[in-house]
């Protein structure tokens, strides 16, 4: 669903003005290791699986709801990886209207590996080597990527 009656609500209420928005996003590997990341239709950069988190929402319920309406995946979150937030994580999106996400990041593993955008938001779906990441729309930090990240403590910035 590319917006919930909650957010267009208050898209009616202030119009494009910036809004901040509780988030979250997946990093999640395939067998080769390799991440998966979305475009989205007219948009250059790429992006993890992620979106709003709705009121009454639990952020692993999120995550679950959003992965899978924008990819077909039935994942599992593991672990955070960090909490990211402030004027770098501010976004335009093409209709004008503006976020800034306060994202927390999942470590995800996948439950099926049917890959398929089911609510029109992906344009593309494709997994990419750590080394070949893709020019992203948000500035994660590069060490969220790192195959070993999972004996790090998580990130917050």
């Amino acid at each position: 669903m590319p917006m919930s009656e909650y957010y267009q609500g208050l898209r009616e209420k202030i119009g494009p003005e910036l809004l901040l928005i509780p988030s979250v996003a997946a990093v999640i590997r395939n067998e080769e290791d390799e991440i998966l990341f979305i475009r989205k239709p007219g948009e250059t950069l790429w992006g993890l699986p992620a979106g709003a988190i709705e009121p009454g929402e639990k952020p692993s319920r999120s995550i679950r709801r959003e992965v899978y309406e924008e990819t077909g995946l039935m994942v599992n979150p593991n672990r955070m990886i960090g909490v990211f937030g402030g004027e770098k994580f501010r976004f335009e999106y093409n209709n004008g209207h503006q976020v800034e996400y306060l994202a927390m990041v999942f470590e995800c593993s996948m439950i099926n590996r049917t890959l398929v955008g089911l609510d029109g938001e992906a344009e593309e779906l494709k997994f990419f080597k750590e080394e070949e990441l893709p020019e992203l729309a948000i500035p994660y930090p590069k060490e969220i990527f790192a195959k070993n990240s999972s004996s790090l403590k998580p990130i917050f910035e």
